[in-house]
Parts: structure tokens; C-alpha cells; sequence
């Protein structure tokens, strides 16, 4: 993933660290991967793999302390953002990159109206009146499915999924260039679910807006993502084009994830979890960081950390053994323990 004039967005040797209580927490761990303009890339992976800690380091928002960027470089259009200055990331952030945070119950003032929250932005970075400023949230509001008339309403008359929509479009009231969507359903019903999915898909086809999807969920990266990061342990342990992953998984977390999934037309009892837990990431293995799971490891694993390897297209791996993972993925092993 060599730097190149069509990349957008490119992230390179990214590594992030907490401290908490005198302890190290090394949240992500030499992270690399590129967007082009108007792609969809999904991060995926379990709670605390470091997806959400990657999306603020992009936008700058990381709590410093406790949280530290130790290395690495973040080019967008050709220019570091870790090496711009506040008042330079102030212009940014809403303009060029927004964010859809997680829990839109945090993610608005409660004491605000919400159609001040939306217009706020607008007249931050655009030079246009405040009158002009409340009739563009408006439409905003109207685009993501809220009449214009709640304009003036507070967070609190809104429900779960309708704040979730306010706050989609606060993201989107810019028209920003990078969205980073922090699992934007993951507290909503399945119903509301796939609203919002419909709302963010069409509003990004409108502004040609590329995306940085976090999930832990396949199904949304299997609807939205052009392209697919595995994260684990702080670390891209899988990556590739949507349909390489899906046809074709091949480190054994991947596969693993694939294999806890329900399969309406598979006749098993139970699903297939991955056993074990991550590794605490104050203390991660000497090798592998995936080895203490995996059903395929050895002295090697966990002995030695592995690298990338490329198989093929845009596909790469990070598994010394990916061919024997690969090659009992595709004789259906049924389970990861």
C-alpha cells in the first residue's frame, strides 16, 4: 500500500499509546492502510481492537493525555494532519472530515436545541448568515427524514434513533470530503438499523463523501465497504477489497469472525465463537497477538510477530501459516478452539 496520487486519505505505521496507572496500553500498533476518493473502508473487528482510537487519531480528538500518538503519519490529499497546528485542524474537522459517533445520547448538548447544534457548524465554516446557516440545518434535518418544524426541539424529545439521525446530519452538514461513521447502528433496533444505513449510504452518494465504517458487525461492511481492515490487538491482521475477505478469509481471526456468524441456511445447533480473549493490551505477546486463540499456532506463532503478506490483488495477510488457515477455511472447518 505504497503512497500514490489517487489516495485520499493515507495512514502510515500509525502507533498509539495509553497510559493508565503507570501502565503502557498500547492501543494501536503500527497501523498502515489508504482510502481513495468516494470509497468505503470498514474497520472491523472486537471491542478494544483499537478501531475507534485509529478514527480519532485521524480527526485529532484523541484526550492527550493519557492518550499518546507515538509514531506514524496521516496524509490527507498529500498533507500530514499530525503535523498541523490546532488552529490548521479547527478549519478541518466538520469541513473536510466529520465523525458519526457511537452513542449519539453523548454526542449532542442536551441543553441545546438541536437545530442550533447543526446550524453552529454550518457557520463556523461557511460564509453565510445565521438566517441562511438555520435554513440549510433545516434541510439537513429533512434530508436524514426529520421535518423542518422539530428545528427547535431538544435531544430529549427525540428518540434513540431519530437523535442518531440529528446527528448524522449534523456530520454531513458541510458536505465533508472523509466521514468517520464510529458504529453508527450499534444502539439502535435492526428496523432503525437499516434506516440509517439507507440515510448514510444515499447522503454519501449525494456529497461523493468517502468513508471510514467501524463494526464489528459483517453484515454492515458486507452492505456499505468497498474495501475491509481485520483489526486486532491494535494491529491490521487481514486486509482487501470486500469481496476478497468475503469469498475468500484467510488469517484464522477472520475466519474466525465469519464462523460466529448465524447462517439461516446452515442446519447447526449452536454458532461457532472464537475462544479465549484479546490480549490485554499493556501486556501483549512476544509474538503473534493472535496466537493465544488460534487453533493453528505453534513455537513460531508465538515467538515471532509475523508481517503482512501479499496474496494476490489488493489481499494481504498477516499469518505465517495463512495457507494452512486458508486451506482448512475451504474444506469448512466448523469451529475456532
Amino acid at each position: 500500500m505504497g503512497k500514490s496520487k489517487a489516495h485520499f486519505i493515507e495512514i502510515k505505521n500509525l502507533k498509539v499509546h495509553y497510559t493508565s496507572e503507570g501502565r503502557k496500553i498500547h492501543a494501536v500498533n503500527d497501523v498502515s492502510f489508504s482510502l481513495k476518493k468516494g470509497e468505503t473502508l470498514g474497520l472491523v473487528g472486537e471491542t478494544g481492537a483499537g478501531k475507534t482510537t485509529i478514527a480519532k487519531s485521524i480527526l485529532r480528538i484523541l484526550p492527550e493525555p493519557p492518550a499518546q500518538v507515538e509514531g506514524g503519519e496521516i496524509f490527507l490529499e498529500g498533507e500530514d494532519l499530525l503535523k498541523m497546528s490546532n488552529d490548521e485542524m479547527r478549519k478541518i474537522r466538520g469541513r473536510k472530515i466529520a465523525m458519526i459517533f457511537q452513542d449519539p445520547m453523548t454526542a449532542l448538548n442536551p441543553v441545546m436545541r438541536i437545530g442550533k447544534q447543526i446550524a453552529e457548524g454550518i457557520v463556523l465554516h461557511e460564509k453565510i448568515s445565521a438566517k441562511e446557516a438555520e435554513e440549510k440545518a433545516k434541510k439537513m434535518l429533512e434530508m436524514v427524514g426529520i421535518p423542518a418544524s422539530r428545528y427547535r426541539d431538544y435531544p430529549h424529545q427525540f428518540s434513540g434513533g431519530m437523535k442518531q439521525r440529528v446527528v448524522i446530519a449534523m456530520a454531513l452538514s458541510c458536505s465533508p470530503d472523509l466521514l468517520l461513521a464510529d458504529e453508527p447502528t450499534t444502539a439502535l433496533d435492526v428496523t432503525i438499523q437499516a434506516q440509517v444505513l439507507d440515510i448514510i449510504k444515499n447522503l454519501q452518494k449525494e456529497f461523493e463523501t468517502s468513508m471510514i465504517m467501524i463494526t464489528h458487525d459483517l453484515g454492515i461492511v458486507a452492505e456499505v465497504c468497498d474495501n475491509v481492515a481485520v483489526i486486532y490487538a491494535g494491529q491490521v491482521v487481514e486486509y482487501g477489497s470486500r469481496e476478497e475477505i468475503f469469498d475468500n478469509p484467510v488469517h484464522p481471526y477472520t475466519i474466525g469472525l465469519f464462523g460466529s456468524l448465524p447462517d439461516i441456511n446452515s442446519d447447526v445447533e449452536r454458532l461457532s465463537p472464537i475462544m479465549g480473549m484479546p490480549p490485554d493490551a499493556s501486556n501483549l505477546p512476544k509474538g503473534c497477538a493472535f496466537s493465544p486463540r488460534c487453533p493453528y499456532a505453534d513455537e513460531q506463532c508465538k515467538n515471532a510477530p509475523a508481517e503482512l503478506k501479499p496474496l494476490g490483488g489488493t489481499h494481504t495477510c498477516r499469518c505465517i501459516h495463512e495457507r494452512r488457515a486458508e486451506k482448512l477455511n475451504a474444506q469448512g472447518v466448523e469451529n475456532l478452539h
